[in-house]
């Protein structure tokens, strides 16, 4: 953490604030605190409160309490990179030799031997590979997969380190079944939910479809994409996340998009959380009908 962002304020401190850099008296403090100005990060430390509940200014948080870097790891690491999936309230740093946190709330402390450390704007942190294998064995089994994916879709990792950084935890627990996960992990994939329905056609033995297909019109400009494509057959698989702020422009746009589709002879099988995760047998068995109607329907006849 840069010096200018740190101020020794008797029992407390100050990140990213005008205070920083600068002694102030109790009763500055105490008045700061009391006008909603400065909000607690950790007990001892003070932040703007537009500030206080940022991953960075935590870990710089800590970094005042420690006396030296702290190293980010698994879902903090994963938010820090940009392929976190899903919420993680809880900080959570390595254990270091030499700053001894205590534990807290909200502060979650890792023993891990062998980690591959690197850093991301002066933030110590685990690396991107690793930390997607890492945060992928402490997850559900759809959620793992949608971990690699956005991994490789943020351009942190390759599936090649992929494969190394499982190579480097295989004897750690979960990762047994991470294997396959690792070998169907795809960059092209958008969203957690579409990683979670590409998993669940996976489980129905359905043919790989490709992720985020793209349409073209007769000049071969990109018209449109679609979330999960079986392009010879024309059938494809979209998530539908029902945005209810979509405004009439994009409601018409939808419209015009599925009669094109529909128009130049394609399926569209839109589907929901529902149909993905307590469904899913039924949403296999549809994707299934749709392949073998268009393996046995002449191509002028659809």
């Amino acid at each position: 953490m840069h010096p200018d962002l740190r101020s020794h304020l008797h029992a407390h401190r100050v990140v990213g604030t005008s205070a920083a850099g600068r002694w102030c008296t109790p009763d500055e403090l105490r008045g700061a605190v009391q006008r909603g100005e400065l909000r607690r990060v950790w007990r001892g430390v003070l932040a703007l409160p537009e500030q206080a509940g940022d991953l960075r200014t935590r870990l710089d948080g800590l970094e005042l309490l420690s006396g030296g870097s702290v190293v980010a790891c698994l879902g903090s690491a994963a938010e820090l990179l940009g392929f976190a999936v899903q919420t993680d309230p809880a900080v959570h740093v390595l254990a270091t030799p030499g700053h001894h946190l205590g534990s807290r709330a909200g502060l979650k402390i890792h023993q891990r031997t062998g980690a591959p450390i690197g850093r991301l704007d002066g933030q110590r942190l685990t690396m991107p590979a690793w930390t997607a294998l890492e945060v992928a064995r402490t997850v559900s089994r759809p959620r793992a997969l949608a971990t690699l994916d956005a991994a490789l879709h943020a351009g942190r990792c390759t599936p090649e380190g992929l494969e190394l950084a499982l190579g480097q935890q295989h004897a750690r627990r979960g990762t047994a079944v991470l294997g396959e996960l690792v070998s169907l992990a795809d960059g092209r994939s958008e969203s957690p939910m579409e990683s979670e329905t590409r998993l669940v056609l996976h489980d129905g033995d359905l043919p790989a479809p490709v992720p985020q297909h793209p349409v073209l019109d007769e000049w071969g400009r990109e018209l449109y994409r679609l979330d999960l494509a079986w392009p010879t057959a024309r059938v494809a698989v979209e998530y539908d996340g029902f945005d209810h702020h979509s405004s009439p422009a994009d409601l018409r746009r939808d419209r015009s998009r599925a009669a094109w589709l529909l128009d130049h002879g394609w399926t569209v099988l839109r589907v929901t959380a529902t149909d993905v995760r307590r469904e899913p047998a039924l949403l296999v068995s549809r994707v299934h009908r749709l392949l073998a109607r268009a393996t046995t329907t002449p191509p002028g006849a659809r």
